[in-house]
C-alpha cells in the first residue's frame, strides 16, 4: 500500500508516501507550474490522497467512494481538481484546494477508465467495462453530453488529442460531406474545425476509436494488426492476452501510439490511406517489450520527443519518436530474489530466479548494454526459488517454483524468447528448493551408453523429497532418490527429510543436507552412504563442494555448509573418501570454522580464481568474505537493505560478488571497496535489527494463512537465536498472494546512492546494484507476528459461550427509563395528571411516556424510535418496528424506492394483500437484478407465476443452462420457447467454440442435421466420426458418408490408413472409395520402399498387414489385396465401383497441390485403371493411366510421374497396346500419348544418369542405353510438333493482344484523373514499360490491332487442321525433347540426331523462342 516516488533519469528514489492501508489502485502527477511536487494516489481502502512529494506528506484526502475506486487523473486547466470513478459507476470531483467535491452518476456500469479534456475544464471522458464511453460536463450536474458505442468490450484507455478543433482527417471527409445533420444542429466547416476535439479510446475488442466531440460518433476504427512477434513463434496452447493502451504524443494530432499483441508498439497515421496506417517502434529484436503494455507517456527534452513505456515485462523503455528507435531499457524486479546461477558454457551469464514469477537471464559482460537481459515467464505461475544450468549445454536453464513445478528453459536458441519451457510431469508438493545437476542413478544409470543421458536433473522440495528427473523425457515419472538410498545401504528406519542437495564437481559424491541438520555423503552412482556429518543442530540451508582446478588438488574435498545456526563448518572429506570402510562413518569434528555472522545462513559460494575462499550471504544482512584455511574474515558488505537470500562470485572477475536479497534488488559489489570486514556484531546487530523490525508490517489478508508455520510465529528479532528455517522464507511469502506480498512490502529510508550504475565511489557500499528499477525494502514476516506479552485470555467455560446481547428495538424510550430518580418521579405525576384531566397533548415533549397512555402518542413515540434507527443506520428495526405498528405497506413502498428490500419483507408482503404482495415481489426483482443477483429475481418471479418473464430474464443474461430447467420443468413440452432456449444457447455455445454442448443443445431442439454440422465444424477425426455416427442414427446417410469420408482423409494425411478402413467401412455407398484408400496405401508402401529417404513424414505409418505378392505386377497385386481382404471377388461389384468413382472429378493439378492430396487423385486414377483392367476395359485403363501419370506431370513432380511408370509399366505399353482395339482412334492416340510420356521419363533418365566409367566401356550396357535411346523415337512426332507450335504462336497472339488491352484501360483511367496528379501519372507509365521483359519486338515498330487478330484468326484456322483425337491427350513437348537428344551426344543414334535436328529447324527454333526452355538448362 506504499508509493515509491522516483526520478527515472538519475534512476535514484527520492522516497516513500505513506498511509494506504490497501492496494494502490491509481496515481497521478500535477502538471501545473509551481505545483510540479504534488501527486494523487487511489486505493482499495477507498480513500483518495493528494500528497506533496518534497515533504512526503498527504496533503488532502476524501473518503466519498463507498465501492473499489478504478480511475484516477488529475486536471490539466484545473489545479486543484482530482477526478476519480469507481467500479459501480460513481464518479467524484475533489477540489482539494477548498476540500469540496461532486458526485455523478452518468451510468450504472464499472469503470475502467477516465480522463479529463485538456481544452475543456468542464469535460470528462469516461471508459466502461462492457465498452461505452460516455463524456459528460461537471459543469451541469447529470449532464451527458455523448454516450459513444461502438467498442464491444471493456475500455482500456482514453487520451485526447492535445491539439484542439476536429480538422477533417482523409478517412471520413466523405462522411462528413453526406452527413448534414448533427446533435447539436448545423455544423460547418470552420466549426468543425475551430470547435471540439478528437477523443482516442483502445478496448480489449482489438480496436482504437477516434471518437469526434461535436459529432457524437466516431469517425475512424483502427483494427489491431496481427504482428508476428519478433523473436520465434507464439505458443498455441497460451490464450493472448491484451491490454491497449493509447497515447496522443504532444503536439501530433495525426498521429497516435497505441500498444499490440505481447508488447508490440504500433504508431498510427492518421492521414494515411489503405489499411495498413500503422509502423512497429523498434527496428531490431530485442527492442520491444515481451509482455503486455500497460502506459505509455511523452515528453519533450530538448529538441527530442521521447516516449516512456512500462509493461508486463516489468521493462521501462524509452523510445525516440523521431527514429522509433528504443534509447534505453531500465529493468526491474517485482519480488525476492531467491536464487542466482551463472551459467558454466556461457562465462558471464547470470540467471535470475525472481518472486515475480519471471526469470531473468542477464549477460553482465555485454559492451554495448549494461542491462542487457532476457525475460522468461512462460508457464510459471509462483515464484521463482532455484535455478541451475546444465554443466555442458548451452543455454539450458532448470528451475523450480514455490508451487512446486521443475521445468527446463531453452535460452540459447532464437526462438526461446516466447517458447514455453519443458514441464516436469512430476510435482513437488512444496516448494522446491534447490535443483543439481549430476550423473544418472539407478535406475536411469541402467542401460548401455547412449541410452541414457550423460546427467540428470535433482530437485529438492520442503517436503523433504529428493526427485532424479531424466531430462530427455520429463513427461516421465520422476524417481525418488530415497528407494535407491534404502536398497543400496539396507536402511530400515525413517530416512530424514532433505532440504539441501549438492554434487561434486566430478560427479562422484552426492551430499544430502537434512532438515535435523545432518549431512550425509553418498557414492555415485548407487548411492552408497560413505558418511554422515553430525557438526550442524539445525535444518541445513546450503551446501557447496570446493572447485577441483586449484594447485591444490585435496581442496576439492572441502565441503562446506550453513543452516539456521549462524556458523559455517568446511569438513575436508579426503581421508574418508580414501579410506576402505566398509560402515559408514560418523564426523563430529570440522576441519574450518567460520563464526562472525548473527543470523541464518541462506547461501555459500566459493571463488573460482581462489583457492579455499568462501563468501557467505546471510539474513542479517550482509554478504561476507572468508579465507577458510585461516578462518579469518577479509571483507563485509552491508548495501542491501534487507535479508540475503543469494550470492554468487563472479567467474571472470575475482574481485566481484553478486548478491540478491528480499529487497527486490540483486547487487554487483566490488571486494576491494569494502570498509568491513567482518559482520556487524554486538550493540551494531541489534540496532540493524532493530531498524528493520521497526518498520511496519506488511498488512495480511486473513483468509490467506501461511503454509508450515505454527500459529504463533515469532517476529524477526527472534531469528537471531536460529529457532526458524531459512527455507521458511518462502513460506512467509505465502502469507499473501504473489503480488500483492511483495508489491506490499514495507520499505526503509535509503541513503542517497545511485542505485543503477557502477559506482566509482569507495565508501562501504561502493558497489554495482543490479536492481531492476527501484531497490525495494526489507520485507518483514508476511504473517503478522504476535506479539510476546499478550494478555491472558479467560479461558472458562462462560468465555466461550458468551453470547452478544441483542440490540434493543426501543433504544430511546429504554434510555428515558434509566434516568434519575427524580426525573422518574416527574415521569409519574406527567401520566396521573393526563390520565385523570385526558389531555395526552400536553406529552408533546415527552413522547417516551407514549407507551403508558394512548394509540396516538404510542405512534408517535414509535416513529421517533423508527427515526432513531434510521439515522443509526439499522433499516432492518424501523421495519420491524412499523411491522408491529401495522404501516407495512408504507415499509415495502420506502424501501422499495431506496432499493432496501430483503427476503423477510417480501415474505410478510403477503399481510397486505395479494396485489401489494405482487407488486413487492416485482421489486424485489428489478433490485436483484441491479445487484446481478438473476438467478434470484428469477426465482421470486416464478413465485407470483410469472413463468416466461423468468425465463426471458435468465435467457437475457445468459443463464441459458437454469432457463432450460425452469421451462422443461413449467412449459408445455411443444411450447416455442423451448426451442429459441435451445437455439440461442446452441448458437452462443458455437460462436465461443464449444461444439459438442453446442450439439447437445440442437438435440433438444429436435434438429439433429444442425447438430451433425456443429460438431463437424472442428474438422478433427474425433469429431468428423461422431458426427458421421449421429448423422447416420438421425437418417442422414448421405451426410454421413460424407463426413465419414472427410474424417477418412484426415487420418490419410496423418497416414492412418487401418483407421481411414475402419470408418470407411461403416458406410456401403463409400466401397468405391475403399478401394481408392487401399490402393493409395499399396502405392505410398511401394514409394517408400523403392525411396526410404525420399519421403520423411513427422508421423510414422499404420499399415495393414496384408500379404503381399511381390512376384506379381502392382496392378496383380492391388487386386488380390482386393479381393482377400475387401471382399471384391465378382465383376457385378467391379463395375459398380467404377460408375461410382467416374461420377467423381478432381482438379487438374498445379505445382502448388500438396503431395499427399496429390497421391490420393492419382490413387483415384489408377483405381479406376485397375477397376477396367479386371473387366477387360482396356481403353478406359489407358485412359486413366495416363491421366494418373499426366497428373503427376503438371505438379511439377517428374519423379514421381518416373516412379509411377517404372511401377505400373516395368515392361513399357507394348502389352497395352496389343490388347488395344486398333480401329479405335481415340484409345490409340491416348496410348501414344502414354508412351510418349513413359519414353519422356526415359529420356531423361539416360541423359542424367551417364555411364560412370568413361575408359572401360561395357558393350552390354551400351547396346541397353542404345535400344533404349531407340524407344524414345515416339517422342519425334512430325504431326505433334506441329499442334504445340501452332498453340504457342496463338498463346503468343493471345498474350499481345492482352497487353494492349490493359494499357488501353491503364491511359483511359490516367487521362480522367487531374492535373495535379500527371507527375505520378508519368511515373506510374514509366514504372511499367521498365517491368516489361526487353525483348527485340518492342525495338520493332507496333502491331496493330487489325495485324494481331488477322494472325490469330490464321493460326486458329491452322489449328483446326488437327484432328480432335490428336489434341484430346497431352503428350510433352517435341521441341523440348530434340534438345535432350542433342545434349546426350555421340550415344544419340545418328538417325534421331538429324530428326531432332530437322525439326528443331522447321519449326524456326532460334535463340529467342528458346527463351520457354530456359529451365531445361537450369
Amino acid at each position: 500500500p506504499n508509493i515509491s516516488v522516483s526520478i527515472p533519469l538519475s534512476r535514484c528514489r527520492a522516497g516513500e508516501l505513506v498511509g494506504h492501508t490497501e492496494r494502490v489502485s491509481g496515481f497521478a502527477f500535477c502538471h501545473h507550474s509551481g505545483q510540479s511536487g504534488l501527486c494523487a494516489s487511489s486505493s482499495d481502502d477507498g480513500t483518495v490522497k493528494v500528497w506533496d512529494t518534497q515533504t512526503l506528506s498527504p496533503v488532502a484526502e476524501h473518503t466519498q467512494h463507498q465501492n473499489t475506486i478504478s480511475a484516477l487523473h488529475w486536471s490539466s486547466l484545473v489545479k486543484d481538481l482530482v477526478v476519480s470513478g469507481d467500479e459501480k459507476g460513481i464518479i467524484v470531483c475533489y477540489w482539494h484546494n477548498r476540500n469540496d467535491s461532486q458526485q455523478f452518476f452518468p451510468e450504472p456500469r464499472t469503470i475502467f477508465c477516465l480522463t479529463c479534456s485538456p481544452h475543456d475544464e468542464n469535460l470528462v471522458a469516461i471508459g466502461y467495462k462492457d465498452g461505452m464511453v460516455v463524456i459528460i460536463d461537471i459543469s451541469r450536474k447529470r449532464e451527458v453530453l455523448h454516450r459513444l458505442r461502438g467498442h464491444d468490450d471493456e475500455i482500456h484507455c482514453l487520451a485526447w488529442c492535445p491539439v484542439p478543433g476536429e480538422e477533417r482527417l482523409p478517412a471520413w471527409q466523405d462522411e462528413l460531406q453526406e452527413e448534414s445533420e448533427v446533435p447539436n444542429g448545423e455544423l460547418t466547416q470552420d466549426t468543425a474545425m475551430k470547435k471540439g476535439c478528437y477523443l482516442a479510446s483502445g478496448s480489449k475488442d482489438q480496436t482504437i476509436r477516434i471518437w469526434s466531440c461535436t459529432r457524437g460518433r466516431s469517425v475512424m476504427t483502427l483494427k489491431l494488426p496481427p504482428v508476428k512477434r519478433r523473436g520465434g513463434a507464439i505458443d498455441p496452447a497460451v490464450k493472448e492476452r491484451i491490454w491497449l493502451t493509447v497515447h496522443w504524443p504532444c503536439g501530433r494530432s495525426k498521429e497516435i501510439v497505441s500498444s499490440c499483441f505481447g508488447g508490440e508498439l504500433l504508431l498510427w497515421d492518421l492521414t494515411q490511406s489503405g489499411k495498413r496506417k500503422w509502423t512497429l517502434l523498434g527496428s531490431s529484436e530485442g527492442q520491444n517489450h515481451s509482455r503486455i503494455v500497460f502506459n505509455l507517456c511523452s515528453l519533450k527534452v530538448q529538441d527530442k520527443e521521447l516516449l516512456f513505456s512500462i509493461s508486463m515485462d516489468r521493462d521501462v523503455k524509452c523510445w525516440d519518436l523521431s527514429t522509433l528507435d528504443c534509447s534505453w531499457t531500465m529493468p526491474s524486479l517485482g519480488g525476492f530474489v531467491y536464487s542466482l546461477a551463472f551459467s558454466p558454457v556461457d562465462t558471464g551469464c547470470l540467471a535470475i530466479g525472481v518472486g515475480d514469477s519471471m526469470i531473468r537471464v542477464w549477460n553482465t559482460l555485454s559492451m554495448s548494454n549494461t542491462y542487457d537481459v532476457k525475460t522468461f515467464w512462460q508457464s510459471i505461475k509462483s515464484k521463482v526459488t532455484a535455478l541451475s544450468w546444465h554443466p555442458t549445454k548451452e543455454g539450458c536453464l532448470a528451475f523450480g517454483t514455490d508451487d512446486g513445478k521443475v521445468g527446463i528453459f531453452d535460452t540459447f536458441s532464437s526462438s526461446a524468447k516466447n517458447k514455453p519451457p519443458q514441464i516436469s510431469s512430476t510435482y513437488h508438493k512444496k516448494t522446491v528448493y534447490a535443483l543439481a545437476w549430476g550423473p544418472p542413478t539407478p535406475p536411469l544409470s541402467f542401460g548401455g551408453e547412449g541410452e541414457q543421458p550423460s546427467v540428470t536433473l535433482y530437485s529438492c522440495a520442503g517436503e523433504g523429497i529428493v526427485f532424479q528427473h531424466n531430462p530427455w523425457k520429463l513427461s516421465g515419472e520422476a524417481n525418488d532418490i530415497n528407494k535407491v538410498i534404502r536398497d543400496t545401504n539396507s536402511i530400515k528406519h525413517k530416512l530424514p527429510a532433505h532440504t539441501e542437495i549438492s554434487w561434486k564437481p566430478d560427479g562422484k559424491l552426492l551430499a544430502l543436507g537434512n532438515e535435523d541438520g545432518s549431512i550425509e555423503i553418498f557414492q555415485a552412482p548407487n548411492l552408497k552412504l560413505l558418511c554422515t556429518i553430525q557438526q550442524h543442530h539445525k535444518l541445513i540451508n546450503a551446501i557447496r563442494w570446493h572447485h577441483e582446478h586449484g594447485s591444490q588438488p585435496e581442496l576439492s574435498y572441502l565441503i562446506a555448509s550453513g543452516s539456521v545456526n549462524a556458523t559455517i563448518y568446511v569438513h575436508n572429506l579426503k581421508s574418508i573418501v580414501e579410506s576402505s570402510s566398509e560402515t559408514p562413518l560418523t564426523i563430529t569434528e570440522p576441519f574450518r570454522t567460520l563464526a562472525g555472522h548473527t543470523a541464518k545462513i541462506t547461501s555459500l559460494s566459493w571463488s573460482p580464481h581462489h583457492e579455499a575462499r568462501l563468501v557467505s550471504a546471510c539474513y542479517d544482512g550482509t554478504a561476507q568474505v572468508w579465507d577458510v584455511m585461516k578462518e579469518e574474515p577479509l571483507c563485509n558488505y552491508r548495501g542491501h537493505r534487507g535479508r540475503l537470500l543469494c550470492v554468487q562470485w563472479s567467474p571472470v572477475d575475482s574481485d566481484s560478488v553478486y548478491t540478491g536479497a528480499d529487497d527486490f534488488s540483486v547487487h554487483k559489489w566490488l571486494i576491494s571497496k569494502q570498509e568491513h570486514t567482518r559482520p556487524p556484531q554486538g550493540k551494531k546487530s541489534i540496532e540493524l535489527e532493530k531498524k528493520r523490525s521497526m518498520q511496519p508490517k506488511a498488512k495480511t489478508k486473513k483468509k490467506k494463512k501461511p503454509i508450515g508455520k505454527s500459529p504463533a510465529k515469532q517476529d524477526l528479532s527472534d531469528t537471531m537465536n536460529g529457532d526458524e528455517s531459512v527455507k521458511e522464507i518462502l513460506l512467509e511469502e505465502n502469507g499473501v498472494s504473489d503480488h500483492e506480498g511483495e508489491k506490499e512490502a514495507q520499505e526503509a529510508e535509503l541513503p542517497d546512492k545511485v542505485s543503477t550504475i557502477v559506482s566509482k565511489d569507495t565508501s562501504s557500499y561502493a558497489s554495482d546494484y543490479f536492481s531492476f528499477g527501484l531497490p525495494k525494502p526489507l520485507v518483514t514476516q508476511k504473517a503478522t507476528p504476535v506479539k510476546k506479552d499478550q494478555p491472558k485470555e479467560k479461558t472458562g467455560p462462560d468465555s466461550s459461550l458468551k453470547k452478544r446481547k441483542p440490540r434493543s428495538i426501543l433504544p430511546f424510550t429504554t434510555s428515558m427509563d434509566h434516568r434519575s430518580k427524580d426525573e422518574l418521579h416527574q415521569d409519574c405525576l406527567r401520566l396521573a395528571t393526563c390520565h385523570n384531566e385526558g389531555l395526552s397533548s400536553d406529552l408533546s415533549d415527552h413522547v417516551h411516556l407514549g407507551l403508558f397512555t394512548d394509540r396516538a402518542s404510542l405512534h408517535k413515540m414509535m416513529d421517533v424510535e423508527g427515526k432513531y434507527h434510521l439515522e443509526n443506520g439499522h433499516p432492518e428495526l424501523f421495519q420491524q418496528l412499523m411491522l408491529w405498528k401495522g404501516d407495512l405497506k408504507g415499509i415495502l413502498q420506502a424501501a422499495a424506492e431506496r432499493g432496501e428490500l430483503t427476503d423477510q419483507l417480501v415474505a410478510i408482503s403477503p399481510m397486505v394483500g395479494y396485489q401489494a404482495w405482487v407488486w413487492t415481489v416485482e421489486a424485489f426483482a428489478k433490485q436483484l437484478c441491479f445487484q446481478e443477483q438473476y438467478v434470484k429475481a428469477a426465482s421470486h418471479l416464478l413465485s407470483i407465476h410469472k413463468v416466461y418473464e423468468a425465463v426471458e430474464l435468465l435467457k437475457v443474461n445468459h443463464f441459458y443452462r437454469e432457463a432450460l430447467v425452469i421451462a422443461k420443468a413449467r412449459l408445455r413440452p411443444e411450447d416455442p420457447v423451448l426451442r429459441d432456449l435451445y437455439t440461442s444457447w446452441a448458437a452462443l455455445l458455437e460462436k465461443d467454440g464449444h461444439y459438442s454442448m453446442a450439439a447437445k443443445c440442437y438435440l433438444g431442439a429436435s434438429s439433429p442435421y444442425d447438430a451433425v454440422k456443429v460438431l463437424a465444424k472442428k474438422g478433427d477425426v474425433t469429431s468428423l466420426k461422431t458426427a458421421a455416427e449421429l448423422a447416420l442414427i438421425s437418417g442422414e446417410e448421405e451426410l454421413s458418408a460424407t463426413l465419414s469420408f472427410r474424417c477418412a482423409q484426415e487420418l490419410l494425411s496423418s497416414r492412418n490408413w487401418v483407421g481411414a478402413q475402419e470408418v470407411l467401412q461403416q458406410q456401403k455407398t463409400l466401397f468405391g472409395q475403399r478401394l481408392v484408400f487401399c490402393l493409395n496405401e499399396l502405392l505410398c508402401k511401394c514409394l517408400s520402399e523403392r525411396n526410404p529417404f525420399d519421403r520423411k513424414s513427422p508421423s510414422s505409418p499404420c499399415y495393414h498387414s496384408w500379404e503381399l505378392n511381390k512376384e506379381a505386377s502392382f496392378l496383380d497385386m492391388v487386386m488380390e489385396v482386393w479381393q482377400s481382404a475387401l471382399g471384391m471377388n465378382t465383376a457385378e461389384q467391379a463395375t459398380c465401383a467404377r460408375e461410382q468413382l467416374r461420377n467423381i472429378e478432381y482438379p487438374p493439378s498445379t505445382s502448388n497441390t500438396p503431395s499427399k492430396q496429390l497421391l490420393f487423385h492419382i490413387s483415384h486414377d489408377l483405381t479406376l485403371a485397375t477397376l477396367s483392367y479386371q473387366t477387360a476395359t482396356w481403353d478406359e485403363a489407358v485412359k486413366s493411366i495416363l491421366g494418373a501419370v499426366t497428373r503427376s506431370y503438371d505438379a511439377g513432380n517428374f519423379t514421381l510421374m518416373q516412379e509411377i511408370c517404372s511401377i505400373l509399366l516395368p515392361e513399357g505399353c507394348d502389352n497395352l497396346r496389343q490388347k488395344l482395339d486398333s480401329t479405335d482412334s481415340q484409345s490409340m492416340d491416348a496410348c501414344r500419348s502414354l508412351e510418349g510420356f513413359v519414353a519422356y521419363g526415359l529420356l531423361y533418365d539416360l541423359w542424367w544418369n551417364p555411364p560412370k566409367d568413361h575408359l572401360v566401356k561395357d558393350l552390354q550396357k551400351t547396346e541397353n542405353r542404345q535400344s533404349k535411346l531407340s524407344g524414345c523415337k515416339v517422342l519425334l512426332s512430325e504431326v505433334i510438333a506441329a499442334l504445340q507450335s501452332t498453340q504457342r504462336d496463338i498463346a503468343e497472339v493471345q498474350q499481345i493482344l492482352a497487353e494492349m488491352i490493359r494499357q488501353h484501360q491503364r491511359n483511359n483511367l490516367q487521362g480522367s484523373t487531374n492535373g495535379s496528379r500527371q507527375e505520378s501519372k508519368l511515373q506510374q507509365s514509366s514504372e511499367t514499360e521498365s517491368d516489361k521483359p526487353r525483348s527485340d519486338t518492342e525495338v520493332k515498330e507496333p502491331i496493330t490491332l487489325p495485324e494481331l487478330t488477322k494472325q490469330l484468326l490464321k493460326a486458329n484456322q491452322k489449328l483446326a487442321e488437327f484432328p480432335d483425337s490428336l489434341k484430346a491427350f497431352p503428350f510433352p513437348d517435341v521441341l523440348e525433347c530434340c534438345l535432350v537428344l542433342l545434349h546426350i551426344g555421340a550415344e544419340c543414334p545418328p538417325e534421331l540426331h538429324e530428326q531432332a535436328l530437322d525439326l528443331l529447324r522447321k519449326h524456326r527454333v532460334n535463340e529467342e523462342s528458346l527463351c520457354q526452355y530456359q529451365h531445361f538448362y537450369d
